[in-house]
């Protein structure tokens, strides 16, 4: 039975500036208390963080470990920011999220046509009203372009003056990007929120709470694709001309390259751990990373001695198959124009996420990409700066910005529209936790991570499936 404490009430005088941002990830919990700004900036109160149990992949396995997980950081985060917290904004990711662009259109008879509230109301809930496949359920509509066009209208207006017979129909055209998920497995998540008696405020796809956090309006407009490196996943994200074009995840990330370092250099998890965020490399420059890395072990065994070449490659493999992962389901996401992919029209990468501090990973990138990339931060916030500069705290402090220009009382909205999931549609489909586990038995199955039906295992190490180029993978000793 999880403690809940009795005073766990929001703070009246201050709610209507004050939202909290929910990270439940992989590796580890993540709370975020902020308060807006009338500069249209936030101000970061407190945070909680606390190490992750019961969630594989960016989704909740065990609800009761993983509730502890979340009530521990709360609390971290209640005692920092010296508030208390009921409602919080929750980051949504997993394999099972996908997303299209669901264009509208809306047709008026000849002449010309004043285009009111209730016409673009109209169009958005037609784009709104895309089929989803299966059990899956809207999480959330961005709002794209909007088109108005005359239809047969041929019309010189320096020859003569304009009357009513000249227009043709009017056609008013909405775009908007649909991410949609599981409705079972995000249930998931609001069980175990709903058991620690917390409100949820809003469910925002973890991809779009790192671009708000990081992108600037002129970067929005300028062409960006920010990639977010998790413990589990990896969710990235295409702003262009101001508008999201695309968006996905993958359920790959940084425990894979632990798991490859621990099966190719034959080291135990945590030793792989300790190495690759110590040690490791992205960078495949051989030569000026050759020799041995010694790892003390305590008194009376041997220290491991690492080659650090092989620990390279093994990294170096894994991050490259996942930005051409990345690469590769945008080039076929059937979002792009025809007559240019999408890609093409980009002009950045920004990498975030805890994968993101690898040395080199960078470079790596850029030459995947073929684009200029940069490290990403939180921009317009204040607080403590070695939160702001790091890249595990970026989906928690995105889901506050984006809950703060969300809300009218603050400041204004930049250009976002969004319709958030509707918790009515949801229903009660696992009542306890033994009927949980039945239930995630049964669809993990035999455990495989396919990337796409009929794709690789991807949970198998990179150097076992495509080989290392060459190199010769040397197990510590």
């Amino acid at each position: 039975m999880i403690d809940i404490p009795a005073n766990r009430l929001s703070n009246e005088n201050r709610s209507d500036k004050l939202h909290v941002g929910l990270e439940i990830g992989t590796t580890k919990i993540r709370v975020v208390v902020a308060e807006g700004k009338g500069d249209r900036t936030i101000r970061i109160l407190g945070v909680g963080e606390a190490p992750s149990r019961g969630v594989r992949k960016g989704e909740i396995v065990d609800p009761v470990a993983a509730a502890e997980c979340i009530c521990a950081a709360l609390r971290e985060a209640e005692e920092s920011s010296k508030t208390t917290i009921k409602k919080v904004s929750v980051a949504i990711t997993g394999s099972h999220l996908k997303s299209f662009i669901s264009r509208a259109s809306l047709i008026f008879p000849k002449a010309p046509h004043q285009i009111s509230l209730g016409d673009i109301t109209t169009v958005e809930q037609m784009a709104w009203d895309a089929v989803l496949p299966g059990d899956n359920i809207l999480i959330q509509a961005i709002q794209g372009d909007y088109v108005c066009e005359f239809l047969n209208t041929n019309i010189d207006y320096q020859e003569h003056a304009v009357s009513a017979e000249d227009f043709g129909e009017t056609c008013l055209k909405a775009d908007f990007h649909i991410i949609h998920g599981s409705r079972k497995r995000i249930q998931r998540t609001l069980d175990c929120l709903e058991s620690l008696q917390l409100e949820v405020e809003s469910l925002v796809p973890s991809s779009l709470a790192c671009a708000t956090a990081l992108l600037t309006r002129e970067e929005m407009l300028r062409g960006v694709l920010v990639i977010d490196l998790g413990g589990g996943i990896t969710d990235y994200l295409i702003y262009l001309d101001g508008a999201v074009r695309h968006s996905g995840v993958l359920a790959v990330g940084g425990d894979h390259i632990t798991n490859d370092i621990s099966i190719g250099l034959r080291l135990p998890i945590a030793i792989a751990e300790l190495v690759k965020t110590k040690e490791g490399s992205v960078s495949k420059e051989v030569n000026s990373h050759e020799g041995i890395i010694t790892l003390k072990r305590d008194p009376g065994l041997p220290d491991y001695e690492i080659d650090r070449v092989s620990l390279d490659t093994i990294i170096h493999l894994r991050v490259r198959e996942i930005f051409q992962q990345v690469r590769n389901h945008i080039a076929s996401s059937g979002e792009s124009d025809p007559e240019e992919s999408i890609l093409e029209k980009l002009n950045e990468v920004v990498l975030t996420g805890g994968g993101s501090k690898l040395h080199g990973i960078a470079e790596v990138a850029s030459q995947v990409f073929k684009l200029p990339v940069k490290l990403g931060h939180a921009s317009g916030v204040s607080g403590t700066n070695s939160i702001i500069e790091n890249p595990g705290f970026t989906t928690a402090i995105g889901l506050t910005k984006y809950a703060i220009e969300s809300t009218p009382s603050t400041f204004e909205p930049q250009g976002l529209s969004t319709t958030p999931i509707e918790e009515s549609l949801l229903k009660k489909e696992i009542q306890n936790n033994k009927e949980y586990r039945a239930a995630l038995r049964e669809e993990r199955g035999a455990g495989k991570n396919l990337s796409q039906a009929g794709g690789e295992d991807l949970d198998i190490p990179t150097f076992l499936r495509k080989g290392t180029d060459g190199v010769e993978i040397k197990p510590a000793k």
